[in-house]
This record gives structure tokens, sequence and C-alpha cells, in this order.
């Protein structure tokens, strides 16, 4: 069916171009809000008839009659209706439906996907300082990081995946301290314990390590301990690598994997933070006051100028921020894109700021943001909102444990990034239809059973079925499947575009829910072999885009439930 619609908009957009030359370039077809009306609409008659000063309804006539003199129009089209003040809407024959099928079987994993487009782009996400286990906002983030990596990559973008974390800041110190505190055989509660240490058990699980003289190995280093308790750098290293690890495991299990590992540290280490300083100054962006040296980042929209040397020397941490974005584009990503939490909402103008104040040639509204909500996790119908591990937040692995890495992607990937949302643990473990993610696992399990049962008793193969005659599927719940399974890649695309893979989960419990209901409709397994194999082509092609869309968020497509 999209080679049917990309022949039907080529008529539409000649038969607008005789009309007004450049309208053909904007025409384009829209999903009638009610499905009796048709199968695709367009406005164009409405559009057009003010600067040509017609009446809408009669452009839409005449329009109507020219599609309908068209080859293409009279080979795939049943009807053209005009409604209202002129829309147009356009009914198509089953076969027209019918080619979906065909062309899902035939592209089978690439359904939906773009040719590769040449453009890069950066998707930095997770982040996460390395002071302790990843918690469930980081696997929010993870979630999100990685749906829109696959989204952008289905739409033929060079995606790259970066972690960026700070190991040289206060947080760090605080890690080395805590460490080397339970290390000397203090805990939390004693006299000597500072109220802003670590107090997981995680932090005894470090120094017990270091105590040992422990090797611990990362994606990004490996540190032997020495088991000396005053070496406190030497402990500082060493539970930076030991939780590095443990947040290399928490990610495995949640299947998500990085290109690159950028330290904060390399920004200050290898000059960039200054030369970043020195740019700004000299394009005369900066100023002293107050003995702090500060951004005129008013000149960019900002609601304030900010500091970015204090007063001891220090750089404020947008700076940083800035030379590391810097060097995203100097490394040719044209498209960035931060995941990050809605707590970091404030530092967007500032490093927006200063990228256009450096003068480098970054355009405007580099990077983009994503930013999400924390979340609520609720077990047994109470919040859960402590950890063992952690001390005082429940972990991503935690999560994982309790439920599964498929359910935990679908479960916080459901709703948009920016909106608060409750993990529901005991919903996630059901296995009933109000479980989303196990309601569009169950079917694509239960088409896989059909074709199944088919090849053990008719020794089928499904690759054939791509030859199938499919006059049959004439019914209803047929041609809404169809329908449904034509819109996955203007889904794709629409949801890489406004960065939500919440829309792929949407569209897949639509398309679940129009299964079942094609299945309770019509017997698959029939005698009449021409439409027993046109039922099987149409489940097959189902199954497929459930699999596609599945693998978008990360999450399987299981055989068998």
């Amino acid at each position: 069916m999209l080679s049917v619609k990309i022949e039907l908009l080529e008529v539409l957009a000649q038969a607008l171009e005789k009309l007004s030359p450049g309208a053909g370039a904007k025409a384009a077809f829209e999903s009638p809000k009610v499905a009796a009306h048709g199968d695709l609409a367009t406005t164009a008659a409405m559009q057009l008839a003010k600067p040509l000063k017609l009446n809408p309804r009669q452009l839409a006539e005449n329009l109507r009659v020219e599609l309908l003199a068209a080859a293409p129009f009279q080979r795939w089209v049943d009807a053209i209706d005009i409604a209202g003040p002129g829309f147009i809407n356009i009914k198509l024959k089953p076969q027209a439906k019918q080619q979906i099928v065909r062309e899902v079987l035939a592209q089978g994993s690439n359904f939906g996907s773009q040719a590769l487009t040449g453009h890069r782009m950066l998707v930095e996400f997770v982040s996460a300082n390395p002071t302790g286990p990843l918690h469930v906002g980081h696997g929010r983030q993870a979630a999100l990081g990685d749906a829109i990596c696959n989204l952008y990559q289905t739409q033929g973008w060079d995606v790259y995946r970066e972690f960026y974390y700070n190991d040289a800041g206060v947080q760090i110190g605080t890690l080395a301290t805590s460490t080397q505190l339970r290390a000397r055989g203090f805990k939390p509660g004693d006299p000597e314990w500072p109220e802003q240490a670590y107090n997981g058990d995680y932090i005894a699980d470090i120094a017990a390590d270091f105590l040992a003289k422990k090797t611990v190995k990362s994606d990004d280093r490996e540190f032997t301990a020495s088991g000396d308790v005053d070496a406190l750098d030497d402990i500082r290293l060493f539970a930076v690598a030991y939780l590095r690890h443990e947040q290399d495991l928490d990610l495995k299990a949640f299947a998500v994997q990085f290109d690159n590992y950028y330290l904060e540290s390399s920004l200050y280490l290898s000059g960039k933070v200054d030369d970043t300083v020195k740019k700004l100054h000299e394009a005369g962006k900066t100023y002293e006051q107050d003995g702090a040296l500060w951004l005129k980042s008013t000149e960019y929209g900002d609601d304030k100028d900010r500091v970015m040397r204090k007063g001891d020397g220090s750089y404020t941490y947008f700076v940083p921020d800035v030379a590391y974005h810097i060097t995203k584009w100097a490394r040719g990503f044209e498209k960035v894109v931060n995941i990050q939490g809605t707590d970091h909402h404030g530092t967007i103008a500032r490093v927006r700021a200063g990228l256009q104040a450096a003068g480098v040639g970054i355009p405007l509204g580099y990077p983009d943001y994503v930013l999400h909500t924390m979340v609520r996790v609720v077990r047994g119908g109470e919040e859960v909102k402590i950890s063992k591990r952690a001390g005082s937040y429940v972990t991503l692995r935690d999560l994982i444990e309790w439920t599964s890495k498929d359910a935990v992607r679908f479960f916080l990937l459901s709703r948009k990034p920016d909106t608060e949302y409750t993990f529901d643990v005991d919903l996630a473990v059901a296995k009933n239809n109000d479980n989303p993610v196990y309601y569009v696992q169950y079917a694509h399990a239960r088409i896989c059973s059909v074709l199944s049962s088919w090849r053990e008793k008719d020794g089928g193969d499904v690759a054939s079925l791509s030859q199938a005659d499919l006059t049959p599927l004439q019914s209803p719940q047929a041609q809404a499947l169809m329908l449904l399974l034509a819109k996955y890649p203007e889904m794709l695309s629409a949801a890489a575009a406004d960065f939500a893979p919440h829309d792929v989960t949407f569209y897949l419990r639509e398309l679940a829910a129009s299964y079942h209901s094609y299945y309770d409709a019509e017997r698959i397994l029939v005698d009449d072999v021409t439409v027993k194999q046109a039922r099987l082509a149409l489940v097959a092609a189902t199954a497929q885009v459930l699999h596609n869309g599945l693998a978008v968020l990360g999450v399987s497509a299981p055989q068998k439930m």
C-alpha cells in the first residue's frame, strides 16, 4: 500500500501543480478522523481556495474529476467523496490495501526503515556520575536514549551513543571519603560519619574489595587497589572503577551499549575548557564583576548573565558543558540530542548561549534536549523508595530482577518523557491483557503459534506467502489490520522527529488489538487453501511489524509464551 500511496500522491501533486505552481510540493494525504469516511484524505482544496479566489467545495469537485481520470486512481481507488467545505475523502479498493502485505513480507526486518542518509548524530544519555548504582530514573533515561537512537537509525541516520560522566567534581570526593571511612571501620550513624556521606551498602562492598587489593575492570578503565587506607587518591580511582563496573552490569542487564565514554576530566586535562573560555573572552562575550568571570548569556535569550569562573578560580558546571558540546560539533555530529532529567532544564539556555557566543559555527538550537521526570515505583500497592544496595533509592537492577528487561523498557517508554510515571511492579509481571508488554508480545507469540501449526501440518514455508493470492482479504477486520500495517513507516518517522518512542508503544498496542480482533473474527487455518494462504500472509506480515516495532524499543518478540 505504500507504493500505492506514492502513486496516488504523485497524481495529486501533478493536479495541484497545474492549479498553482509550487503547490505540488505540498501535496499530502492524511488519515480521516472517522474511518467510515475513507482511507485517505486531503485538505488541498481548502488550502488553495483562498489564494486562487475559488469556492473550496467547487475546487474539491474539480480535483475529484481530474484525479479519477488518472490511471493510478482508476486502478486503486474505489470512490472519492467531498465532505463539508471541501474535504476530499478517498476510499481505496481492497487490492490497494492488500499490497501492504506483500511489501512487509518482501522487506522483512527492513520494513519501515529508510535508506542511509549520510547524516550523523550523537545521543548522550544515562551520563550518571560513578557515585552509586543506576537508579530507576537512569533506567528511564537509558530506555529513552536507546529507543531514540533506534528510531533515528530507522530513518537512515548514522547514530553514535555516548555516556558522559563527571569524574572531577565534589561528588567524587564524597565517594572517596565515604569509602575511606568504611575502610577504617566507621559506618552510618557513627559520630565520625559525615551527614553528606553516601550510606548505601555498596560503599561497604567497595571498601572491603579495596582492602582485599582486588582488581576491577569496566568498559573504559581498570584499577588494582593498593589496600592503603591513607591513600585517598587510590581509593577514589578504585571506587570510580568499581562503580563504573557496577554500572556496566546494570546496562548489560538492560541491553544498552555505548560507543564511547567521555570523561569530564579530559576536558580540563586536554585544555579544552581553557580554550573555550579563551574563545568566549576573545569574542567579547565575557566580563569581570564581583571577582567572578561572567558570560553575556542574556544576549542569546537567557534570563540573566551567568557566572563562568567563581572567585576561587573554579569554573561553574556549565562551562565544561559548553566545551564538551564544542567537541561534539568538531567531531562532525550535525545533530546532538541530550537525554537528561527535568532538573537540567536551567542549563539549556546557558549552554546554547555559550555555544553561540563561542562563534565556532554551531547552529541555533544545538543541541536538542529530551527532559524526563523521575519514576515512582509501586509494589503490592505501596510505594517503594529504598534499596538495600543503594540505601536511598530503587536501582535499575532491582526493577529488572523484580520484573524483566522487556517489561522495564516497555513500561518506561509508554508515556511522554516529561510526564510523571508510576511503575507498577505487580502489573509488569501480570500475564493478562492489562499488562501492555504482555499484550503485545502475546499477539506476536499467538501468530507464531499459528504459523508453527501450519508448518507442522502442511509443511508450509513462510517465504511462499509473499506470492499468495490476497483477494480473500475482504473483511472489515482484515481491511482495518492492513491499513494499520501501512501506517507503521509514517509513525516511525513522526516518532523520530518528535523524540517520541512512546508513540511506538501506542502503535504496537493498537496493532496487537487489531490482530486480536481479526483472529477472533476469522479462523485462519481453514480448509480452503487460497483463503488460508491469504490469511496466513496477513498474520505473518503483522508478526513482522510487531517484531520490528518491539526491536525499536529494545524489547524481544517471543515466539512462545
